[in-house]
């Protein structure tokens, strides 16, 4: 079997065979490949430099915590199983030592933030003394008095008592919680340490605790999975009525266990792209009739009004976010970066008083323009009016050739105000983005 792992010419992103491995998740413009690593003094041009001066772009914070109890067979994130506590309490110091150094520029210093979304790894294993020493350090750096919403991810072993009532008095607004699906023999098959009684638990304490917003991810496509399966899951999560529920279909990139066991014959087979899509077609259809909206490409929503989800709304607008972490992803004022990998190097840097980016890349006019049209592109609709004002372009123009292609396709349909994605456009969008790069963007590895 070839190993793919960059992201097909945009000329032929219609065309089958569609890869089994590889990247196809687009989170950031222009591709990871093209950020450099002699960066530095490019990034601390921009930490010395004042904001924005209209002032309209909000900041947000990503917190990641790479630890978890046991990696799962399609996880792709920096994570570090079962670590020992002194482990996480040495990491905190790096962390929040790390903080306080970004709170301390003149982009930075005495900004409010508008969102924050602790990530992982699995957040929720801290315990509550520790995430109370984290809470307290960072809101002593960024204060969280004007918060819009603060989202902390959970798996189901690690969802407490303590832990929720630690959360709730801290501020946190959404809690996020990867279940995957509600099937024993697939999340064992997946890697998955919970089992259908342990997401059941965990929810209903998670609800006990009455926070803004609970989300559950799933998963289409899993190892072990069949429509059977697939749908009796989601009828029992429909039943749980959480307030978001997220999709993603499955990704097989070089750098997961499911990788290496399917190129070992661990694994006999998969669901192809087509009968994922099918699958999560029908169900965001099941969960229109239950009342839930579409927000995304991802996920639907009991309110939409209520229920929205910033962390995400806003980055694709164009917010700064101070990433934080052990490989964590930034933006900030227009420029990419990304943290180092490596634990030790992350630690020696701010040991030694340095921030611990590895690289980055400063975008011009155009290319933030193209970042957040793609981005947009995922909630499904894309307003020209907004393009025209901030970037002064015309995006139906600009773009003129690939929306044409596409809309031929049935995937999307332009018009004088806005570009609406179709049901099917929207499940494959990630699939459609490279076309609307720069052209020496479109043919690069993603990562």
């Amino acid at each position: 079997m070839a190993i793919v792992e960059n992201h097909v010419q945009w000329q032929s992103v219609c065309e089958p065979p569609e890869p089994v491995e590889g990247n196809l998740f687009v989170s950031a413009y222009p591709p990871f490949s093209c950020w450099q690593a002699d960066c530095s003094s490019e990034f601390e041009r921009v930490l010395q430099s004042s904001p924005d001066k209209r002032g309209d772009a909000p900041l947000g914070l990503y917190v990641h915590i790479p630890f978890c109890l046991q990696r799962c067979q399609f996880c792709y994130y920096r994570s570090i199983a079962n670590p020992a506590s002194d482990t996480i309490d040495s990491y905190l110091d790096a962390l929040i030592h790390e903080i306080r150094l970004y709170g301390e520029s003149p982009r930075l210093k005495g900004r409010k933030l508008a969102f924050v979304y602790f990530g992982g790894g699995t957040p929720a294993l801290l315990s509550p003394g520790q995430m109370q020493r984290l809470f307290r350090e960072l809101q002593s750096v960024f204060p969280w008095c004007d918060i819009q919403e603060v989202t902390f991810e959970c798996s189901p072993k690690t969802v407490t008592r303590d832990r929720l009532e630690t959360l709730h008095a801290a501020g946190v607004t959404r809690i996020s919680m990867g279940a995957q699906q509600l099937n024993d023999d697939v999340l064992r098959q997946s890697g998955r340490i919970h089992l259908v009684d342990d997401i059941r638990r965990a929810y209903d304490e998670i609800r006990q605790h009455h926070f803004d917003v609970v989300n559950i991810d799933l998963m289409v496509g899993l190892v072990g999975e069949t429509e059977q399966s697939f749908f009796e899951s989601l009828h029992q999560v429909i039943s749980m009525n959480p307030d978001s529920i997220t999709f993603y279909q499955l990704e097989i990139p070089a750098n997961t266990p499911l990788f290496h066991a399917l190129h070992e014959g661990q694994i006999s087979s998969l669901a192809g792209w087509d009968m994922k899509r099918q699958r999560l077609t029908d169900a965001f259809a099941q969960l229109e009739s239950e009342g839930y909206t579409l927000r995304s490409a991802y996920a639907a929503v009991r309110d939409p009004a209520r229920h929205r989800f910033h962390y995400q709304e806003m980055q694709y607008r164009g917010a700064d976010l101070l990433g934080t972490g052990l490989a964590s992803f930034g933006y900030l004022g227009g420029m990419h970066y990304q943290n180092q990998a490596s634990m030790r190097e992350y630690s020696e840097s701010l040991a030694a008083g340095r921030l611990p980016y590895k690289r980055g890349y400063v975008l011009d006019d155009e290319e933030r323009m193209v970042r957040e049209f793609v981005l947009q592109l995922k909630l499904g609709r894309v307003e020209t009016q907004y393009f025209s004002s901030k970037f002064g372009v015309n995006v139906a123009e600009h773009f003129r050739e690939q929306l044409r292609r596409f809309a031929n396709r049935g995937w999307l349909s332009p018009d004088a105000g806005a570009v609406t994605l179709t049901r099917q456009g929207l499940l494959r969008v990630d699939r459609l983005l490279p076309a609307f790069y720069r052209s020496e963007h479109r043919d690069l590895s993603y990562w």
